[in-house]
């Protein structure tokens, strides 16, 4: 008999251990590892465009065979032929790039005296001249050039005609 006693509290424990195990609540499950961050990709790589600026204008009354002027001025005669010399360069020396060049001639009321325009391959640094004159003379008054760049006016000069 003293068997039974010990195995009814025996038989008791086991039964509640099992009892106890069946409502345990279930852990939570581990979250998921976070997804890796994906970098963006890169973006393209563009070539570079080559650029051409205007690095300055100079006026006079003569050109040398650099189609530089030879002495810079601002006051001229109604007989002189006026230069613009106007100085290029490109960002990178060895690139050609296409560009317009302009120059608008305008009297002193904002009246156009000439306008003219060139489809150039600039490359490295470089001279293009413009120029103005009248077979009778410029008229005595106030002048400007605006010198222009893909449509775009860059540098502008102003100069007078005296008689």
């Amino acid at each position: 008999m003293s068997r039974n006693h010990i195995l009814y509290p025996l038989s008791a424990a086991q039964a509640g251990t099992l009892a106890l195990s069946a409502c345990k609540k279930p852990e939570p499950a581990a979250p998921p590892p976070a997804p890796e961050a994906t970098a963006p990709a890169p973006a393209p790589i563009a070539a570079p465009v080559a650029a051409a600026s205007v690095v300055s204008v100079d006026l006079g009354n003569s050109l040398g065979a650099d189609n530089r002027v030879a002495v810079a001025a601002s006051t001229f005669a109604p007989a002189d032929t006026i230069f613009a010399a106007v100085a290029t360069r490109t960002a990178d020396a060895a690139a050609t790039v296409p560009g317009k060049l302009s120059a608008k001639w305008t009297y002193q009321d904002g009246q156009t005296v000439n306008e003219e325009s060139r489809d150039l391959n600039l490359t490295g640094d470089g001279v293009t001249a413009f120029q103005i004159s009248m077979p009778g003379g410029l008229p005595a008054g106030q002048y400007k050039v605006e010198i222009s760049l893909d449509g775009a006016v860059v540098q502008s000069k102003d100069f007078e005609v005296k008689p």
